[in-house]
């Protein structure tokens, strides 16, 4: 693939990255004018910009660049004596660009992958987001659609995926019943806090799941801190018309909390 399929390829994926050129040389240097190399936060992605501790020094930039919280622009130049700043035996010299790609992806997560997720995420990958789906079963895992946007969980213990789930994350339990939607729930409320949380299921489910959260000894102000049933009040229990219900209030609340300019 060229440099440029492998940037759309992150760039549809929701993936934070950095580009790196190489805009200028002077003397001895490892790598030409052009040379290109994309960098993400796991390190270097695609391409180069000369290898060895030139490289090492720009990947440092490109992840220290990631990491800024409050960024002063998007584009960066750095020019760097190879002997002097970079400590090659070179007596050359090179100028990079540096092009921060900060890549912020509505993050929606779905524990379970039965028929109603299904359709959920068929609609939800239509839309600038990332998804994480969660379920123990790999069959069903293997019926959700292809998608860079997608990220496929398989786990037999979904309580445990909650600690390592984004701060930022809608996150929506639709498992295979109470049974197992319920001890995510409790996880979730003993020690996370998400801008959205929603458990499918009917309005005995939701008394049902009431009567859970006191008797785990978690405060009466817990059973507010979720939705239960979720979904707009519209159509019937057909999946993907459930499926829509859900939709529409995820953006809802997206909107409500983030709201956007039109």
């Amino acid at each position: 693939m060229t440099f440029f399929e492998k940037l759309s390829e992150l760039y549809e994926a929701q993936v934070p990255f950095v580009s790196v050129t190489v805009v200028d040389v002077i003397g001895s240097a490892p790598q030409n004018r052009g040379a290109k190399m994309l960098v993400t936060e796991r390190g270097l992605y695609f391409g180069t910009v000369g290898g060895g501790k030139l490289e090492k020094k720009a990947i440092e930039e490109a992840h220290r660049l990631l990491k800024e919280e409050h960024p002063q622009q998007n584009v960066h130049f750095v020019q760097w004596s190879l002997p002097r700043d970079v400590g090659m035996t070179c007596g050359g010299g090179v100028k990079l660009f540096f092009e921060t790609y900060r890549v912020n992806a509505w993050k929606i997560v779905i524990f379970g992958a039965g028929h109603v997720a299904n359709a959920l995420i068929h609609l939800l990958l239509n839309l600038d987001c990332q998804i994480t789906c969660i379920d123990p079963r790999k069959e069903w895992l293997d019926k959700l659609p292809d998608s860079r946007k997608l990220s496929r969980v398989l786990s037999t213990d979904m309580p445990s995926e909650v600690a390592g789930l984004d701060e930022h994350s809608f996150v929506i339990l639709m498992s295979m019943g109470h049974t197992t939607d319920k001890p995510i729930l409790l996880e979730i409320l003993r020690t996370r806090a998400f801008p959205y949380l929603g458990v499918i299921g009917s309005k005995a489910k939701a008394a049902r799941l009431k009567k859970d959260v006191i008797a785990a000894g978690l405060p009466e102000e817990s059973c507010r801190a979720y939705h239960c049933p979720i979904g707009l009040d519209i159509g019937t229990n057909h999946p993907w018309e459930i499926a829509v219900s859900v939709a529409a209030q995820l953006i809802q609340e997206r909107d409500r909390l983030a709201p956007r300019k039109r």
